[in-house]
């Protein structure tokens, strides 16, 4: 009779079907009349490490729109097929941990730069609490998005010069843009300066966001 060791009888797997290509990575994106795609070996490839392994970027993806024009750079093992209205993203190795992680990805990547360059990429941010406003200034001769939030001092940033900001009521700010990647993480960092405490509900709340408030201990 044939006893199993204890690590082989005990060891348990979530789950026992075969690695499916990536739902993401092999959808096809719709490319608009008004888009011009143009793809490009770079002459200096890119290296990055990642972990153990090093990923290769040597092409470049120009995406060029009615509202500007967005670049990217890729993995060289990324293949493109451009007709004239789909993009499609593959890979050559599925199975590849590398290649499988980056397929979704880099297909996001660029179907956010095409809407970026048609529609553009808006995120808005809320400002809650007695007293709290924004205002978009000049400083420095340049523009800056002032904060009055809680804090004695004057908060704010300069505003990138590839986003527009408007504060259209003192609790609002809007700020729009191409590259979506740019305006989210501006919104991010406008939104440390009094990110919301769960106790009264005061600070800067992005686009959707919400959070559970927390009854207050009585000691």
């Amino acid at each position: 009779m044939l006893l199993r060791s204890s690590t082989v009888s005990s060891k348990r797997f979530f789950s026992a079907t075969a690695l499916r290509a990536s739902n993401i990575g092999q959808t096809p994106i719709i490319v608009p009349a008004e888009v011009k795609l143009s793809f490009t070996q770079m002459d200096q490839p890119i290296l990055k490490r990642k972990g153990r392994t090093q990923l290769k970027l040597s092409q470049l993806a120009t995406i060029d729109g009615p509202k500007g024009s967005l670049q990217l750079e890729m993995p060289s093992f990324l293949k493109l097929d451009h007709t004239e209205d789909k993009l499609t993203v593959s890979v050559p190795n599925p199975e590849d941990k590398q290649q499988r992680a980056l397929w979704g990805t880099m297909r996001s990547l660029l179907s956010n730069h095409i809407v970026g360059v048609t529609e553009g990429h808006l995120s808005i941010l809320k400002l809650v609490g007695t007293g709290y406003r924004a205002q978009v200034e000049e400083k420095d001769g340049k523009p800056f998005c002032s904060l009055k939030v809680g804090a004695s001092i004057q908060q704010g940033l300069f505003i990138p010069e590839n986003l527009t900001v408007t504060s259209p009521a003192p609790t609002r700010i809007i700020i729009e843009g191409t590259d979506k990647q740019q305006v989210k993480l501006f919104a991010a960092r406008l939104r440390e300066f009094h990110p919301p405490e769960p106790y009264k509900g005061k600070g800067i709340y992005v686009d959707d966001e919400t959070i559970a408030l927390k009854t207050k201990k009585i000691k």
